[in-house]
């Protein structure tokens, strides 16, 4: 069973049409600027994407696994790999930097396009975990070092400086990294995609645990249980996040009245919604509204 994108939310790029898609976010703890909802709900990007920890640490989560990521180290997540970041209890300091596959290709038709799909069009591949404990892990972590430094000191040459370190960060992975051959997916993998695909198809109405555990004809008790392995959070959490994500996109794209968002999201009490809004965002709907450009 392949993976239906669609059933999670596309954290677009905000710098996509614009000469220069390149986007770098820069995190303090739950604080990322550019401004960003930040809602703990999966998703998927277009764009490849690196993450370097600058201090304290952080948890990157896909539907299958997660894994610990400290200061000083990286890592890779492949393009439309569903996942989350989410900081450990600590303080913390990281920059994402996430861009185009067509940054590595040079040009249309270049040859150079098959070392950039080998990896992107791998499906198995979904993450790649730079530490200190190999080499070339730790050129790579150099290289993103040396892009962090580049937001800090900007020229005139920012740009063909930017292409010419991700060109030779991706070098140096493609001569280390393994591909992997096509495994079975998991079974929590196979479960979560199907009550994922029931929420993204229902998340308006009244949902019940037992409306999520009868779509992929499992017990309320393992419905939770996947829940908690792949996300670490409860069906109930995910899905208010989930419709909390969805009105952000309303409030952001559309002149509809707020009253009219949180009915379409699946909350039918306004002071539950601005309650719940106000607590992720740390602002009413309306003033979220008013500040998104």
């Amino acid at each position: 069973m392949h993976l239906n994108r669609e059933n999670y939310i596309n954290s677009v790029n905000l710098n996509i049409g614009t000469e220069f898609p390149y986007l770098v976010l820069d995190v303090i703890n739950d604080k990322a600027f550019p401004r960003n909802p930040g809602f703990q709900v999966m998703h998927w990007h277009e764009d490849l994407q690196f993450i370097f920890v600058l201090t304290g640490s952080i948890e990157v989560r896909t539907l299958d696994t997660s894994v610990q990521i400290r200061a000083g180290e990286g890592i890779f997540i492949n393009k439309n790999v569903v996942h989350n970041v989410v900081r450990r209890p600590e303080n913390c300091h990281y920059n994402s930097f996430l861009f185009p596959s067509c940054f590595l290709e040079f040009y249309a038709g270049s040859p150079a396009k098959d070392f950039v799909d080998s990896i992107t069009t791998n499906e198995q591949l979904t993450f790649i975990h730079f530490t200190a404990a190999l080499d070339w892990h730790r050129e790579i972590t150099d290289q993103l070092r040396q892009l962090s430094q580049l937001e800090k000191n900007k020229t005139e040459l920012y740009v063909y400086e930017v292409l010419v370190r991700l060109s030779s960060l991706w070098l140096t992975m493609r001569k280390h990294v393994i591909l992997p051959r096509k495994q079975r997916e998991s079974i929590v993998h196979l479960r979560m995609q199907k009550i994922l695909r029931f929420i993204e198809a229902h998340y308006s109405e009244d949902i019940s645990l037992a409306d999520l555990s009868i779509c992929a004809n499992i017990s309320k008790s393992e419905c939770s249980r996947c829940f908690k392995l792949s996300m670490n959070t409860t069906p109930y959490k995910y899905l208010t996040e989930y419709r909390l994500s969805k009105a952000a996109q309303l409030l952001k794209k559309t002149d509809e009245p707020i009253g009219n968002i949180a009915a379409a999201v699946g909350f039918h009490q306004m002071s539950h919604f601005g309650k719940c809004f106000r607590e992720k965002t740390g602002c009413s709907p309306k003033a979220y509204r008013e500040m998104v450009p």
